[in-house]
């Protein structure tokens, strides 16, 4: 039976990343990398995954991502906001879960924004990463001005004797519209995780550093992890969640995202509260995946009337979770 190429693989070490004036890690020597920003790493990314580990396995080379940060919307329009669907440290631990050999991490800025595409296939692909091959998807393009298309990175990779693959646009599940980091946030803006992680092809996480807040949740018989989230666009709402623990287990629970318009409607807050756990989570870094959609944020005539639908919220919760297949990128 053939082995699937995007499925996730066990997590090896050590994972080597590159980043810019370092050395090429001997285990990213001649590499073979898919190039793209990879916001989300969708079943879309994860075609061109399998596509750079299968011409890397033919050519008997490593196989990477080069990927670039900050995103290249911030770099070009820093004043405004841009919902991310994974950082940089997610985006790196689930590309080591899929099965890539490492990651090449290229800082965009003025000098790349500003480089010509031929310069970046010859100077940069080339000569500075020592590169075999590239894959890229059928919409990349790249240099000044995005002046680089597919096909010109398919001439300028011939003349520069590097090997290029073009992938093709996915649809997911038969559809016609092309998965999208896009079409993602749109889904996560509407609270639509179901198709979110439809397209994602796993579960939609976040991370960050439980804070400390006004305990309030405590009080009323729900102890809640507080995350602050950096420009999240995320419906708010309650939603059904699984958390990773520093730890490394992974813990069942109900999480609000919003304001808590029925004491402060105050900045936007990630509140969960895990199920038969009464650990000190304070400045631990957690992971939480969102697995469904309960319902939006409302403001009660007290807190009583919050707390009865609270206890609803953690029943449906449970009852999204035991029914939840989507696969998992935390391990």
């Amino acid at each position: 039976m053939p082995r699937d190429e995007t499925a996730p693989r066990p997590v090896a070490s050590p994972f080597p990343v590159h980043r810019d004036g370092e050395p090429v890690p001997e285990g990213l020597s001649g590499a073979v990398a898919a190039l793209g920003n990879f916001d989300g790493i969708h079943q879309g990314h994860r075609a061109l995954i399998a596509a750079v580990r299968e011409m890397a396995a033919g050519l008997g080379r490593p196989s990477a991502v080069l990927t670039f940060e900050p995103h290249p919307r911030v770099f070009f329009s820093p004043d405004k906001a841009m919902f991310r669907l994974t950082g940089e440290g997610g985006k790196l631990a689930v590309l080591q879960r899929l099965g890539v050999d490492g990651a090449f991490v290229r800082r965009f800025d003025a000098a790349l924004a500003g480089t010509g595409a031929a310069a970046f296939v010859a100077d940069t692909l080339r000569g500075e990463l020592g590169l075999s091959g590239v894959v890229i998807g059928h919409d990349f393009h790249f240099g000044r001005g995005r002046e680089g298309t597919p096909a010109m990175l398919e001439a300028l990779c011939a003349e520069n004797g590097l090997a290029c693959r073009i992938v093709p646009a996915v649809a997911a599940g038969g559809g016609e519209a092309p998965v999208s980091s896009s079409a993602i946030r749109a889904a996560l803006e509407a609270g639509d995780v179901r198709t979110a992680n439809h397209l994602l092809g796993y579960r939609w996480f976040v991370e960050g550093e439980v804070r400390h807040g006004d305990k309030r949740g405590r009080t009323l018989g729900f102890p809640t992890a507080n995350v602050a989230l950096d420009s999240c666009a995320l419906a708010h709402g309650i939603y059904a969640v699984r958390a990773r623990l520093r730890d490394g287990s992974v813990r069942d629970g109900v999480a609000s995202y919003g304001r808590r318009p029925t004491f402060d409607d105050g900045a936007p807050l990630l509140e969960t509260y895990l199920f038969d756990f009464a650990g000190d989570l304070y400045g631990q870094r957690i992971a939480v995946e969102f697995v469904g959609f309960i319902r939006g944020e409302a403001r009660f005539d007290s807190a009583e009337a919050l707390v009865a639908r609270m206890h609803e919220d953690a029943a449906e919760a449970k009852r999204m979770l035991a029914a939840d297949r989507t696969p998992s990128m935390l391990g």
